[in-house]
């Protein structure tokens, strides 16, 4: 195993997948010069060249539909957006045009297309470049949604969005890109899309999450701990395609779950994961389930209101005591 940063881990996916297959091409706002505004790329455009390694102009509708185009006539394009933010500009594409090329040729022109980049808030950096925009993407069929937290996550789930012959909007934690952690060696490390993984097993709640909020969600865990209760963290990797399955069996055995996302709680994505365990798993609630979630306003820019605004890990404490009935 090798420790390295999240930033690392992608840039290692992106260098083995373009290795791999001479199909493989990454577009977008400062990419090839300037190795990428979080250094995801460095090195790729001198290895591999400005064919393959494009900076394109500051317009991500035009460099997004460009690519779908590209994925049309059989290439693998990966668009990266500086951020998600900056990527409603180009939903028409992502949503009118990669989502639903293939249902509407009759399956003529699958899109095997990543749209990358960062998403959710890092540090005061306002209303408009702070959203997590997960929903927005997570809604329409025929588009995966990954939420890598770790180094591994990221290396491993990258190289099988590449792979995958749908879109896949691959969110990245933008405070994750120093994050360091152990990653397989294996150059051919790949996890499936639509697998959760357990990173923390305990038999009391169930604290289910994605993306950023895993380690706000472990480190709530590991306070509760220190009162003698044991939580399950679940990470569920991806949003589309859902582990069903996993989230399942967290909540059959500890019969209390809490649902922690960086975004808004209306119509967010832990309103879909309650449905499920509601529809699902009903009869073994001990307590109805709790979400924690950004709070219901744009993200202020003054330090203090950012912190009250941003899910915690006393938040998630409060939270799992509710549903405990502590």
């Amino acid at each position: 195993m090798a420790v390295m940063t999240y930033r690392e881990a992608l840039n290692d996916a992106l260098r083995e997948e373009m290795q791999r297959d001479p199909d493989v091409f990454l577009m977008g706002e400062e990419v090839a010069q300037y190795d990428g505004a979080y250094k995801v790329s460095k090195g790729l455009l001198a290895e591999f060249g400005d064919r393959r390694v494009v900076d394109s102009p500051i317009s991500e509708l035009g460099f997004g539909g460009l690519c779908v185009g590209a994925a049309m006539a059989g290439l693998r394009p990966v668009v990266e957006f500086m951020t998600f933010n900056f990527a409603f500009l180009a939903i028409d594409q992502v949503i009118n045009s990669a989502a639903k090329m293939l249902y509407m040729s009759d399956g003529q022109f699958p899109i095997p297309i990543v749209f990358r980049g960062p998403t959710g808030a890092a540090l005061q950096l306002s209303a408009q470049h702070s959203q997590a925009c997960e929903t927005y993407y997570a809604h329409a069929p025929g588009v995966k949604l990954v939420t890598p937290a770790t180094p591994a996550d990221a290396k491993g789930l990258l190289k099988a969005a590449i792979r995958d012959n749908d879109p896949v909007a691959f969110m990245e934690g933008e405070l994750l890109y120093n994050f360091k952690g152990e990653v397989p060696d294996d150059d051919d490390f790949v996890i499936p899309l639509g697998v959760a993984e357990l990173k923390r097993e305990g038999g009391d709640v169930s604290i289910i999450t994605h993306g950023k909020m895993v380690h706000v969600a472990l480190q709530a865990a590991n306070k509760l701990a220190k009162d003698g209760i044991d939580a399950d963290v679940l990470d569920l990797r991806s949003i589309r395609p859902l582990d069903v399955d996993a989230i399942l069996r967290t909540v059959k055995k500890t019969n209390r779950a809490v649902y922690v996302e960086e975004g808004w709680a209306f119509v967010g994505v832990g309103a879909q994961i309650v449905a499920t365990i509601q529809e699902e798993a009903f009869d073994h609630l001990d307590a109805p389930v709790v979400r924690v979630t950004q709070a219901d306003v744009p993200m202020p820019y003054a330090k203090n209101l950012e912190i009250m605004a941003k899910p915690s890990a006393d938040r998630v404490v409060d939270a799992c005591n509710k549903v405990l009935y502590r």
